[in-house]
């Protein structure tokens, strides 16, 4: 139909101002859900395809010390299909390039190379010689961090003698995709490595020979992975079994799972805001060009066009709006898909991550956009498919005016004429404003909510390492040792003070609920590790009785004052019955604690410490950092400010990065929303406009009435946007509630709301101005000849 295809690029070029301001918030929707959809499913097929072809383990279990001829019972247990026993060890380590001593996880590799569980990738080099204790491979996260290479050596620790170790490969594992030490946030790739070493040669050095301490099965697809644990737990409790636990309780796979199913999360939420904005503004201007073109499609009609074809005229032109932004979305999508999936490398090690975009994410990306943009017109294309010819010749009817609320109420003496104008015409169009404050609202929740994770993390960080752990190292021994042991540190160079504790590897039963954990027995009298309550109060450890975390508390549905089962996993493996004597509020990890006496005496041991907390001379670290790296009785050295520079150096530039993107896309919305709302507005009233400046008021007051509306409009939205992003953040810090890894506290600071608020109005502004040059060219006496 070339005349309506005439028509539809005339209106197109007539709205192109509405028209782009549209396009715009529809390529930030269809660029959100392509770029979070991709890298879901390129994140995902890398993590499946890794797990399968190095046979990443489904059941992981550590013990003290078992007898190889075990495996083969463990391997008889109904549902295991391979069974790998080896032997890890945390020690300290001195890489040249480091002054602190790093932390290093030995594992064991057969002295035959063969197909087994948790398989290395061999980046660089090769795998270690037969015979050859000296070589090492390092894992990828390890030696970039510390810019290692093949034919480096760096000394380790090893069953209190030194020994140096030559790297001869570069590896990379399933079982340490996000590579940390524990329950730790980040990873801090610089001091903590992974390292595989010869079996015989590191089961001799730890007095391990025809042993082992380590576990991994993988299970057939019919098996029943509880009643493999439940089995594992009772054939391996002699020999000092921890208590065995399914992949989705390893911590490395628990890190990635989360960050995989967040991506598809937020592939739902934001896409569904932006397109839902973008179907209120296409209702809102087919709307009006429907009531503006009621005698063109009269006259359509009459020359024999049929409903049908005038319907199809106004969907091309939503279908324009919806292919073009779709299209531009796609493309910005995929590289900004690319981007994020790259930027993952920095957490995620696989040996090859391959962004791709599947052709059902294209097809998905237009059925969404195209079901979004139609159901939003619907309305409009219904409304001029059933307009009568002769009812469309005779112009709209006039509103129907009656007096407003503040009339009703005698303020209007009060206000100046152009307030009344500009409450009247909101007050009387009251589904259009309020949609457009919920459009902007939603703008703002969008950044509030961008920042919220930002506020968020640094509040861990600030709580957990700067007000419940105070301590500048944190020493962790390999055995327990006696009290004595803490008179001996505060010897080191540097110490300030010292505070010990006992850490017991456990699991907690109450009524059906069974978790594994440990408690760590606290000094009553301590300074540099603090116990705090919800309100940030301390909590004094009881001379009996066991504290609690909140979220572990939660999950097992314990409160204070119950009686909690521990089952001790060392020693003689006593059971004792604790009663829960209070909870603790900590945001990472879930644990449980005693007063370090009541502890001892609930093991029937002596004055027995696991490790210490120390207060350091920051002018003596470095010597102390050099005695430590060869202090035998050390396993392990943790610092917190290293650990805080860590977050900093990663998590920091990834936030700034996510909230500038976030920026972005809010200001399109709200730009988008202000302009369009405007320009309709313009439309609709221009005839009233000019009167207005025919019987004198000037380029300036037309501004203000026409401006001031969308102005009073953006100032209702802001508060509104503020609590939608509060209630946002107060639903995402639910969902991370129960996560066992850590929990974000819902805390919206002051700067957050502020800024929010700066960038919308930035953004009305904008497009403000745009309309205001629009009404400084308004025609009088063309808008005075239409007819009404």
């Amino acid at each position: 139909m070339p005349t309506l295809n005439q028509k539809l690029r005339r209106d197109l070029l007539h709205l192109k101002g509405q028209v782009a301001a549209i396009m715009l918030i529809v390529v930030c929707g269809i660029a959100c859900l392509v770029t979070m959809l991709s890298a879901y499913d390129s994140l995902q097929l890398s993590q499946q395809t890794y797990y399968d072809r190095y046979r990443f383990a489904d059941i992981f279990v550590q013990l003290k010390r078992a007898p190889d001829a075990l495996a083969a019972r463990i391997a008889e247990i109904p549902g295991v299909q391979q069974v790998r026993t080896r032997v890890v060890v945390d020690v300290n380590l001195d890489v040249p390039s480091l002054v602190e001593p790093a932390i290093g996880r030995l594992i064991s590799l057969p002295s035959s190379p063969a197909p087994v569980l948790n398989d290395l990738f061999i980046r660089q080099g090769h795998t270690i010689e037969p015979g050859q204790r000296d070589q090492v491979l390092v894992s990828e996260a390890f030696a970039l961090a510390n810019e290692l290479a093949i034919g480096d050596t760096i000394g380790a620790v090893i069953n209190e003698r030194w020994q140096p170790l030559r790297i001869v490969g570069i590896a990379l594992s399933p079982e340490y995709v996000y590579e940390i030490q524990g329950t730790e946030l980040f990873p801090d790739n610089q001091r903590f490595g992974i390292l595989w070493l010869d079996r015989e040669a590191l089961s001799t050095a730890f007095d391990l020979k025809g042993a082992f301490n380590d576990v991994s099965l993988s299970l057939t697809p019919d098996a029943n992975p509880d009643a493999v644990i439940f089995q594992l737990d009772q054939l391996l409790e002699p020999y000092g079994g921890l208590g065995a636990y399914g992949r989705e309780s390893q911590v490395s796979h628990q890190f990635l799972d989360n960050e995989i199913q967040g991506l598809a999360v937020t592939a739902v939420t934001m896409p569904t805001i932006f397109l839902g904005i973008a179907a209120f503004l296409l209702n809102l201007t087919l709307n009006r060009l429907v009531s503006t073109q009621r005698e063109q499609i009269a006259v359509l009609k009459a020359f024999g066009y049929s409903n049908l074809a005038v319907g199809q005229h106004y969907l091309q032109l939503v279908l324009v709006i919806m292919l073009g932004g779709t299209g531009v979305g796609m493309v910005l999508g995929m590289w900004l898909g690319r981007a994020i999936t790259q930027f993952y490398t920095q957490f995620y090690h696989f040996p090859l991550l391959q962004y791709r975009v599947e052709p059902s994410l294209w097809l998905t990306a237009i059925a969404v956009s195209g079901g979004a943009t139609l159901l939003g017109t619907l309305t409009a294309v219904r409304r001029a498919v059933s307009l009568p010819p002769a009812e469309a010749m005779r112009p709209e009817p006039p509103a129907q005016y009656r007096p407003t609320l503040l009339e009703s109420l005698g303020l209007q003496r009060r206000l100046s004429p152009v307030a009344q104008i500009i409450l009247r015409n909101l007050e009387r169009r009251p589904w259009q404003a309020g949609f457009a404050i919920l459009g902007i609202a939603a703008a703002i929740a969008i950044l509030v909510i961008g920042r919220y994770f930002e506020d968020a993390t640094n509040t861990i960080v600030d709580m957990q390492f700067r007000q419940v752990q105070r301590e500048d190292v944190t020493l962790v021994f390999n055995e327990p040792l006696p009290s004595r042991a803490r008179h001996e540190l505060t010897q080191l160079p540097g110490v300030l003070r010292s505070e010990p504790f006992r850490a017991v590897p456990v699991r907690l039963r109450f009524q059906h609920h069974a978790e594994l954990g440990s408690i760590t027995g606290l000094e009553a009298n301590r300074e540099l590790r603090q116990l705090l309550t919800r309100d940030l109060e301390p909590v004094s450890l009881p001379d009996a009785g066991v504290i609690l975390t909140t979220s572990l508390a939660k999950k097992m549905g314990i409160t204070q004052g119950d009686s909690l089962t521990v089952e001790v996993l060392e020693g003689d493996r006593p059971i004792r019955m604790v009663p829960v004597a209070g909870l603790v509020d900590e945001l990472v990890g879930q644990g449980a604690y005693m007063e370090i006496g009541a502890l001892n005496e609930l093991l029937r041991e002596g004055r027995t410490i696991s490790g210490a907390y120390l207060a350091v001379d920051a002018a003596q670290l470095d010597a102390l950092y050099a005695q430590l790296k060869e202090t035998p009785a050390v396993a392990s050295v943790a610092l917190r400010d290293r650990l805080i520079q860590g977050f900093e150096d990663t998590v920091g530039s990834s936030l700034v990065v996510f909230t500038t993107v976030l920026i972005i896309f809010a200001s399109i919305i709200a730009f988008g929303v202000v302009y369009n709302v405007a320009r309709i507005a313009l439309s609709e009233r221009s005839r009233e406009l000019a009167t207005l400046r025919i019987i004198g008021f000037t380029k300036g007051e037309i501004a203000v009435i026409l401006l001031g509306e969308q102005a009073l409009v953006t100032i209702l939205a802001i508060p509104l946007g503020w609590a939608m992003g509060f209630g946002l953040a107060a639903l995402t810090s639910q969902a991370f509630a129960s996560s066992e890894l850590f929990r974000f506290p819902l805390v919206v600071s002051t700067a957050n709301y502020a800024t929010a608020a700066f960038v919308i109005t930035l953004a009305a502004l904008g497009s403000g101005g745009l309309i205001r040059r629009q009404l400084n060219h308004l025609d009088l006496i063309a808008v005075l000849k239409t007819r009404e």
